[in-house]
């Protein structure tokens, strides 16, 4: 196979849990209200996965089902799963070894990917670079986040921001100008532990102590992240488009992670876009770390023309974040 071929996205699927925990209902669980809850974030409403024997791994597989009906293709087909995820089944094996097993995938191999919210992006790089190396034809690249699980309830400062979902999509070779164009990544070490989870890895192993301490829950910095996150998201996506000498008329949708209705303006304006222009399901969803970008695709797949011009765009713990440019090929 050529090295010349882009990869494409062929299809795109999603799993919303069937529970809505509403502004209103948090109300009674936490000092808030509707009108500063949906002020300061944009959020009305969120899924949550309450069935506890079903997880990220459970998610993930439903959204993949959806894929694999989209695009009429037999499990046996996929070569490879990769699943972005923070709050995997189990610290290991790998919830898309799970997902893999689930959809009957038994020629794929399948691993974790874990960035955060950034963590599709990470992944469609991944997955696309597989793509373009020539050595795989059929990548399922999948965000799924059980962030209720790893929520405190009685922390109003998270508890309002976070839900559960799936969604993902497939990838495959694109001979014609349609796929994915260019993509930019950066890191940087958040030193100062603004956003983490700090119980339950290696440095802190779960004991009693990390458990009373509420250690394997989020733990967020809502000022300093709020900053960062608005200019990591606003510099790439500009960066991305001078790279590729694109204005704002030239993008016809900018898909970006969906972690506050602010930063998500904050960005469009620096990218000179018609928020008409702007993918927008934070109201429905909250925050789903890494299925948010792949559900909004999914909310306006009917809406997406094959040539249109996508870029995606997140800022997520680690810190990480980038933008991908690409043009609509379904």
């Amino acid at each position: 196979m050529s090295s010349n071929y882009k990869a494409k996205i062929s299809a795109v699927g999603h799993y919303l849990p069937d529970y809505v925990l509403t502004n209103q209902e948090l109300e009674k669980m936490v000092e808030t209200n509707d009108e500063w809850i949906l002020t300061r974030t944009g959020i009305r409403e969120r899924r949550i996965l309450k069935d506890p024997d079903k997880a990220s791994a459970f998610m993930a597989a439903e959204a993949a089902k959806e894929v694999l009906e989209q695009r009429k293709m037999d499990p046996e087909a996929i070569d490879a799963i990769i699943v972005a995820t923070v709050t995997p089944d189990y610290m290991f094996p790998a919830t898309a070894c799970i997902t893999q097993t689930i959809i009957g995938a038994k020629n794929a191999f399948a691993f974790d990917l874990s960035a955060a919210c950034s963590g599709f992006l990470y992944a469609l790089e991944t997955g696309s670079n597989m793509i373009e190396s020539g050595r795989y034809k059929n990548v399922l690249v999948i965000g799924s986040d059980k962030m209720s699980a790893i929520t405190d309830y009685t922390d109003r400062s998270t508890c309002i921001l976070f839900g559960d979902g799936a969604a993902g999509v497939l990838l495959e070779p694109s001979v014609d100008e349609n796929g994915i164009i260019d993509s930019i990544m950066h890191s940087e070490g958040d030193m100062t532990q603004t956003l983490i989870q700090s119980g339950g890895g290696s440095r802190n192993p779960a004991t009693h102590e990390t458990v009373d301490k509420k250690m394997h829950y989020i733990y967020q910095e809502g000022r300093p992240v709020f900053k960062r996150a608005t200019e990591g998201m606003a510099d790439v996506s500009v960066e991305i488009m001078k790279k590729n000498n694109l204005t704002g008329d030239d993008v016809d949708w900018l898909v970006p992670h969906q972690a506050n209705l602010r930063i998500i303006d904050a960005t469009a304006r620096r990218m000179n876009l018609d928020p008409s222009k702007v993918m927008i399901n934070i109201d429905k969803y909250g925050n789903t770390t890494a299925a948010t970008i792949p559900l909004c695709l999914y909310d306006w797949k009917d809406r997406l023309n094959k040539g249109d011009k996508l870029v995606l765009a997140a800022f997520g713990g680690g810190y990480t974040w980038g933008a991908t440019y690409l043009k609509w090929a379904i």
